[in-house]
């Protein structure tokens, strides 16, 4: 599938770039360069534009080979970077998905990734026709808390230190 562009309103939702119009990386290291990034996003560690320019590669793969719709979450009138919102574990058969996001230090507190995710379920109710999409997080994280109550996210199990949440496609 080829990368959407969403209108989230007070953001645009767009693929990560590091071309000669958009540059991401610098924003991407310096995101994940953050404590609380660290705390509760560890399977990625973006310290150097190489991993960066990885990070964004994988991302691309993986909305072509319909794996993960992920979108970087832009202020409208610069296109700065502010967060990332995506569609993982994408299940098209079976139409689940995994709900993700993050929000860079500077913006939290401001509903950007409630925002985002809502439009990226809007997307994936909509074009690809999911059902379920799952939101999960650590125990101790309140601000994904928040932003899954915010969608409409049902607390569903605790496991492992999890909490995971569902959502319908009403």
């Amino acid at each position: 599938m080829d990368p959407v562009e969403i209108n989230a309103g007070s953001y645009y939702l767009r693929q990560l770039r590091s071309d000669e119009r958009m540059d991401d990386r610098a924003a991407l290291i310096a995101a994940f360069d953050d404590d609380l990034m660290r705390q509760w996003v560890s399977r990625y560690r973006i310290t150097n534009l190489i991993d960066a320019d990885e990070y964004i590669t994988e991302r691309a793969q993986q909305w072509a080979k319909d794996l993960r719709c992920s979108w970087a979450v832009a202020e409208p009138t610069t296109g700065n970077v502010v967060g990332e919102v995506g569609l993982a574990h994408l299940d098209l058969t079976n139409g689940t998905a995994e709900a993700s996001c993050w929000v860079a230090p500077d913006w939290r507190g401001r509903g950007v990734a409630a925002t985002a995710l809502a439009a990226s379920l809007r997307f994936g109710y909509g074009a690809l026709g999911l059902r379920r999409v799952d939101y999960i997080h650590a125990e101790g994280n309140t601000a994904s808390r928040r932003v899954a109550q915010k969608c409409g996210f049902a607390e569903y199990e605790r496991r492992d230190g999890l909490v995971i949440w569902r959502h319908h496609n009403e």
